[in-house]
C-alpha cells in the first residue's frame, strides 16, 4: 500500500495524539499549513509538511531543553 500524500485533521490529530480542536487551531493559527478542497472545505494536511511540522518541534524542543539547562545553577 501506498503512503497517502494528504491527511485529514482526524489523522493528523491521531498521529500527534491531539484532539481535533488543538489540530484545528494549529492550521487556523498558521503553525500547521493545510490546504482547504472540496465544495465543503475540508482542511487536508500533506504528510511531508506533517513531518516536518514534528521535526521542527523536536527541533525546538531541544533548544528549549538545552536553554533551561544553560540557565540553570548548579548547586
Amino acid at each position: 500500500m501506498t503512503e497517502r500524500r494528504f491527511l485529514t485533521l482526524a489523522d493528523v490529530g491521531e498521529v500527534l495524539n491531539i484532539s481535533s480542536s488543538q489540530t484545528y487551531a494549529l492550521v487556523r493559527s498558521g503553525e500547521l499549513p493545510a490546504i482547504q478542497v472540496g465544495g465543503r472545505g475540508q482542511w487536508r494536511v500533506e504528510t511531508r509538511i506533517l513531518e516536518e511540522y514534528i521535526a521542527k518541534a523536536y527541533e525546538k524542543t531541544a533548544s528549549a531543553v538545552r536553554t533551561d539547562a544553560e540557565s540553570t545553577p548548579i548547586l
